[in-house]
């Protein structure tokens, strides 16, 4: 019997170190992918179309859409993002954790439409830090990082719907306590797969 993947949401305020994060485990583990998202926002520097996301007209994405083509989608500073079906389904049956990892309001939708899925929501320390990382970036106007850090607070507040709670303070630490939960989560899903069939 081939093992089947898994689905894992993973959220986090701007600035959290999701794709941080992410990049770690992808260090450690050779069963995980991430879903490339489509999105309108314009590229930011070195990111690469089918890599990063899938950069898309806003005409382009509402075809997506009404074609059914994507999981869920959500309108998050002024522009569209959705997850496309396809790739997160090919991902699965090809015995992969595939990644989502989206903004609050997506994980929600997805955890509505997916009820298997794993959901972990990634937590500054405090949002002082939260500030203290967004400035360091040095890639937003003050504007932009008062109305992150209002988001931000925001979604902290749907932490709690989440499968899991991880305070990325020490990289490292977060990394194996997300790695860790995949491996018991993997295990409890084929388990019950294999007794489904």
């Amino acid at each position: 019997m081939a093992k089947k993947g898994m689905l894992v949401v993973l959220s986090a305020p701007s600035g959290c170190g999701k794709d941080t994060v992410f990049n770690e485990l992808k260090k450690l583990r050779s069963d995980i992918v991430e879903s490339v998202s489509a999105t309108t926002r314009p590229p930011r520097e070195g990111e690469i179309d089918g890599v990063n996301y899938y950069f898309k007209s806003e005409d382009e994405f509402k075809k997506m859409l009404n074609s059914k083509g994507l999981l869920e989608y959500t309108v998050y500073n002024g522009c569209y993002y959705g997850t496309p079906t396809e790739g997160v389904n090919k991902a699965i049956e090809e015995g992969k954790i595939c990644f989502l990892i989206i903004e609050v309001e997506g994980g929600q939708n997805i955890m509505r439409i997916r009820p298997d899925c794993v959901s972990i929501f990634l937590l500054p320390p405090s949002l002082e830090v939260l500030e203290h990382r967004l400035r360091g970036r040095q890639t937003d106007t003050e504007e932009n990082i008062q109305r992150r850090l209002e988001v931000a607070e925001f979604e902290i507040s749907f932490a709690d719907v989440y499968n899991y709670n991880v305070v990325n303070d020490d990289l490292q630490k977060a990394v194996q306590k997300v790695n860790n939960i995949l491996d018991k989560e993997l295990e409890i899903h084929n388990r019950n797969n294999s007794i489904e069939e």
